[in-house]
């Protein structure tokens, strides 16, 4: 009978190196969704990174990045195919321990990006510094307000650690450093479009004289403005974005996106990859990658590296 290092029928989703006795080893890439622009962006850095070192990359996500129980079942499912590496943005940080855990007790080496996870059981970690990028995001709407005004938060989800922390280091930089700006209010978008306009909607309309908001996440940024733009607010009501998309640029440029703070999306996904095949090859990662968080204007867009973080040509 044939071992799993020998030469047997390719499995799906399992490219084989031939008849050689060597198979080709196997990352699990698992984002939190695969429907928004960063979660894209990221893939294409993991499967680059794949190419590169020669690795295959099983891609799998739920739609939706509050789907946290299909999360748990692709590891899980993981585990059983018995990848060579699991790579996840965790949706929960608390929800994802277990089914993680389980992953690093078969023995099979696990990177976390993006988002925080209450564990200690990973190899590396490898984000962007989401607090220190939420006080990017204040000083930003800061300027914009000559340091006083009234502003909400539409967040992104409770529980994801990375929007979390981009929340935090908002509100704690307001406090610190901006006395009279006051957060008067915050309410949730949950990773939706719709749901983040109706959020900013409410917090217009029980705000008649809100002059700032700031968008945690890419979905939240995008009902942000779609709520500023339908009540005709682009030159009342700052936003300050965070991520990019195609319609996020578009919104840029018309005037009702003022600001963005982007990640390093692409480098995210290949530096996640890159993580495990140094371990899988007996070498040390880095337990921390930081990746840092860029303020993006309207003015920047044709420099050269707003153009390769936005994909712009």
């Amino acid at each position: 009978m044939l071992n799993r290092r020998e030469c047997f029928p390719a499995l799906a989703g399992l490219a084989l190196a031939g008849c050689s006795g060597r198979r080709k080893r196997t990352i699990a890439v698992i984002p939190k969704a695969t429907s928004h622009m960063f979660w894209l962006t990221v893939q294409k850095g993991a499967f680059d990174a794949g190419r590169q070192f020669d690795v295959d990359i099983q891609w799998n996500g739920p739609a939706s990045e509050t789907e946290f129980s299909r999360q748990i079942q692709i590891v899980d499912s993981m585990v059983t195919q018995r990848v060579d590496g699991i790579a996840i943005a965790a949706s929960d940080r608390k929800a994802l321990v277990a089914p993680v855990e389980r992953a690093t007790a078969a023995g099979i080496p696990v990177t976390v990006f993006d988002s925080g996870l209450d564990t200690t059981q990973y190899v590396s970690y490898v984000a962007t510094d989401n607090v220190e990028a939420g006080r990017v995001a204040a000083r930003t709407l800061t300027e914009m307000l000559g340091g006083k005004g009234k502003v909400g938060i539409v967040m992104h989800a409770p529980g994801s650690a990375s929007t979390m922390d981009r929340e935090k280091g908002f509100t704690e930089a307001l406090a610190a450093e901006a006395p009279n700006i006051h957060i008067v209010a915050t309410q949730y978008g949950m990773s939706d479009r719709s749901k983040a306009r109706a959020a900013a909607e409410n917090i217009l309309t029980a705000h008649a004289d809100l002059n700032g908001i700031f968008a945690s996440s890419e979905p939240s940024s995008v009902g942000a403005s779609l709520a500023i733009q339908g009540r005709e607010l682009k030159d009342k009501v700052s936003l300050v974005a965070f991520d990019a998309s195609d319609t996020m640029i578009e919104d840029l440029r018309a005037g009702a996106i003022d600001a963005m703070v982007v990640q390093d999306a692409y480098r995210m996904g290949f530096e996640a990859v890159k993580t495990l095949v140094d371990k899988l090859n007996g070498k040390t990662p880095p337990r921390r990658v930081d990746l840092h968080a860029a303020r993006v204007m309207l003015k920047d867009l044709s420099e050269p590296e707003v153009k390769r973080l936005l994909n712009l040509n």
